[in-house]
């Protein structure tokens, strides 16, 4: 676990879509793969319905999305390149999930409780997606960094009394059996949009610059079971 006090390198977590264009991810998920993603989505309901009896879950946010670049960019002057790699060679493959500069994707930060689990995204790179898992083992704490002159997300603004903004420390679980492509997902997503399913709503979509996202028991359930499908 990351101390609150602990320094991180300057190439750290990078908050991807709430400063950055997200027009680039936006150009390659424009064209999903041919085919509809009915079939499969009402199969996996059926499964789903068969384990809970038929119950509708209740709509709770219980999973994160949290999104990272993977690839090398300088932000005041700083690179902000942060990959599954990088976590991986952290000190118990844990670190703090800093930079966060949006008012809400802070307070979801906050709403993260200690073994929630999250996907690893990367992001504004030449073929974002979902490349891991992570687990919450921090609960929300002031984040370092707006503290740092030095740091490209420092912030005049806050003080150490009251601070503005929050970070969490997240832990390496394991790599996805294999990569989900953001194409492959807003696939399901239109699908879904369409016939119900669980991804019509996924913020990944509605809210493409947030770099901190909830996922409903449903999303991440839907989501993670794509690993054992066989590449688009």
């Amino acid at each position: 676990m990351v101390s609150q006090n602990k320094k991180e390198p300057d190439a750290k977590i990078a908050k991807t879509e709430e400063e950055t264009s997200d027009k680039e991810e936006e150009e390659k998920s424009a064209k999903p793969p041919a085919g509809s993603s009915k079939s499969g989505w009402k199969n996996w309901k059926k499964t789903k319905e068969s384990e809970s009896g038929g119950e509708e879950s209740k709509i709770t946010y219980c999973h994160w999305l949290l999104k990272s670049e993977p690839e090398s960019r300088l932000e005041k002057g700083v690179d902000v390149k942060f990959s599954v790699d990088d976590l991986k060679a952290q000190p118990n493959q844990t670190t703090c999930w800093d930079g966060v500069r949006n008012y809400q994707a802070r307070n979801f930060l906050r709403a993260m409780k200690i073994g929630q689990q999250a996907f690893f995204y990367h992001s504004n790179c030449k073929e974002p997606g979902i490349v891991a898992i992570v687990k919450i083992v921090k609960e929300a704490y002031p984040d370092h960094t707006q503290f740092d002159q030095k740091d490209p997300h420092y912030d005049s603004t806050s003080r150490k009394e009251n601070p503005k903004w929050s970070m969490v420390d997240v832990q390496f679980v394991r790599m996805t059996k294999r990569f989900i492509p953001l194409s492959e997902i807003k696939a399901h997503h239109l699908a879904h949009k369409a016939d119900g399913g669980p991804l019509k709503d996924m913020m990944l979509f509605t809210r493409q610059r947030l770099s901190i996202q909830p996922l409903t028991q449903e999303q991440f359930d839907f989501v993670l079971s794509l690993e054992e499908e066989k590449p688009h």
